[in-house]
């Protein structure tokens, strides 16, 4: 499976920046032009095949169930009105919730090597916070850290190394921790996969090598594969990237996928995109709308913004500067899933209004030296732009769930 996207990790690694704080940041554009390259070195060794971390040991996890960490404490939160800045946005994690919540980070960390560290720094923690923290309102929240492929690994992806042994190194932890979590954690409870970008890919091969087609899919209530391209034949719900596992249609269904990747409507995914076309003949990208599942009507997204990192240039509110991290919208923004052969993308349109006291510009776009990618479309916010639909997917699953059980 890994052999027929490495070109896609590829150019995933080329073009992703990361935060020094929670959320992402562009890289910045160099002040003179780079000197010419000098010869390029011999390609750097292979990875050395190494252990899996512990993780019996609490230190390998971000987030854990019964114990203090940022996915237990409050997330400061100020509802954006048309009129500014509204009441505060409580958030708490919830005491018993029925299902558990399985979340894998994307590409964030600036380690030396090709493979981070298990020392998780700001850029874990952050953007666990930015896209995962708040999902605790409605499941444990469970979050391995793992040796994920590293900004420093596009030098020597670029000189010539396989990709391959990194991310099968990153893949084996998640697959260890997948396992610890299943044989200690799990006990029979209804769990949901989440991941974004570098995530999703560890994600979709867990799906195919250790979940499709085995019991443990029976107690899958969803996969949130969002900011990485998951195919299905033209017309279809299910096929291609997975043999059996569906696109999610209807809220509360359960053993299904959520999946997307986010482009602005006025600026669709280009000849030759990295996400929202689909490689294979006969398949397209596919497409959920998290706000109209089974739909391909534009709705309005329940949207949750970080105002720190690449969001800190957007003038939120014409009545003064953020008062939290973190801001919920409920109508700034709406979305309709677009398929046109082997297109396929999440097209999201800011509903504009001069009148009001909003803003009317949202962040997200990746940039290559200050140069946005038109590839990318809104890559940085593919989970937040809809986040608070999809905690209410996790939720409705999770009472469907119950209910058939009762």
């Amino acid at each position: 499976m890994i052999g027929g996207i490495m070109k896609k990790i590829v150019l995933l690694l080329l073009a992703l920046t990361v935060a020094a704080s929670p959320g992402y940041s562009d890289q910045a554009a160099p002040p003179t032009p780079p000197p010419a390259p000098a010869p390029a070195p011999a390609p750097a060794p292979a990875p050395a095949p190494a252990r899996a971390p512990d993780y019996a040991d609490a230190a390998n996890w971000l987030c854990l169930p019964g114990r203090e960490d940022f996915c237990s404490r409050p997330l400061p939160t100020t509802l954006l009105e048309p009129n500014g800045y509204g009441a505060p946005v409580p958030h708490s994690a919830a005491a018993a919730p029925a299902a558990d919540c399985f979340y894998v980070y994307p590409t964030v960390s600036r380690d030396a090597g090709l493979n981070s560290d298990l020392s998780p720094g700001v850029e874990e923690r952050g953007v666990a916070t930015v896209q995962f923290a708040r999902f605790g309102s409605v499941c444990r929240t469970f979050a391995p850290v793992y040796r994920s492929a590293t900004v420093a690994a596009i030098g020597a992806m670029v000189r010539g190394q396989d990709p391959a042994p990194i991310f099968d190194i990153a893949y084996g932890d998640v697959r260890a921790a997948w396992r610890h979590y299943l044989a200690h954690h799990n006990g029979g409870r209804p769990v949901v996969l989440i991941g974004h970008s570098q995530g999703s890919i560890h994600i979709i091969r867990l799906l195919q090598t250790e979940i499709e087609g085995r019991p443990i899919a029976a107690r899958l209530l969803s996969a949130l594969i969002l900011g990485f391209n998951v195919e299905v034949p033209q017309g279809r719900l299910t096929g291609a990237t997975f043999r059996t596992l569906p696109l999610c249609t209807r809220r509360g269904q359960t053993g299904c996928i959520v999946t997307y990747v986010s482009f602005r409507a006025d600026a669709p995914p280009p000849e030759g995109a990295l996400f929202g076309r689909a490689a294979a003949p006969g398949n397209t990208v596919a497409c959920t709308n998290p706000a109209a599942l089974g739909s391909g009507s534009r709705a309005p997204l329940d949207s949750y913004w970080f105002t720190i990192g690449v969001a800190a240039e957007i003038a939120w509110s014409s009545t003064g500067p953020p008062p939290t991290t973190f801001l919920r919208t409920r109508d700034l923004v709406s979305a309709a899933c677009v398929h046109r052969g082997p297109l396929g993308y999440l097209a999201v349109s800011v509903n504009a209004n001069s009148a009001d006291a909003r803003t009317d510009r949202i962040p997200g776009d990746v940039s290559l030296f200050g140069i946005p990618a038109p590839g990318w479309g809104i890559h940085l916010v593919d989970v937040n732009v809809a986040q608070g639909d999809l905690i209410r997917l996790v939720a409705a699953q999770s009472a469907a769930w119950a209910r058939r059980r009762r």
